[in-house]
């Protein structure tokens, strides 16, 4: 798989047939490991085990609606009261982070109410604060979960 511009950590990888499959400590079963897929692992790693955030308040793969459409967000980070506080999309490392990324997860906020937007394809990070009038910035550093809540 691809190096990543993120900690690494011992993967629970098994081979199925033809294929290979990660453990997913969120949805607590084996996935295909797929190269987004090994972008998401090492991103909720990075996320749990070096910034705090508590797994119990992450999902994985949360579906949501657009209009007539049926979406699932990669992940999405809770409040302790529930509620959305951050949504993470993930690309694979040979796709390059565009406006176009930003604007899915934008529009996955439109439905579920985060105040934070993150962006990962395992070598360039990004994350987005919505300000007072809605509008999404930049931020220099990604943030420790208990600086957000």
């Amino acid at each position: 798989m691809f190096e990543l511009n993120l900690p690494k950590f011992e993967a629970n990888i098994r081979g199925v047939g033809d294929r290979r499959e990660i453990f997913d400590p969120l949805r607590r079963r084996f996935v295909a490991l797929t190269a987004e897929e090994w972008v998401r692992q090492h991103f909720v790693n990075y996320l749990c085990n070096h910034l705090g955030y508590p797994s119990g308040f992450m999902a994985n793969e949360v579906q949501l609606r657009l209009g007539q459409v049926a979406r699932r967000a990669d992940t999405v980070v809770y409040r302790r009261d529930l509620t959305v506080l951050m949504i993470i999309e993930y690309k694979a490392p040979t796709v390059a982070i565009s406006q176009k990324v930003f604007d899915q997860t934008v529009n996955y906020s439109r439905v579920l109410h985060a105040r934070y937007l993150a962006v990962s394809n395992g070598l360039r990070h990004y994350c987005l604060q919505a300000d007072a009038g809605g509008n999404y910035v930049f931020m220099e550093t990604f943030p420790e979960y208990r600086s957000l809540v």
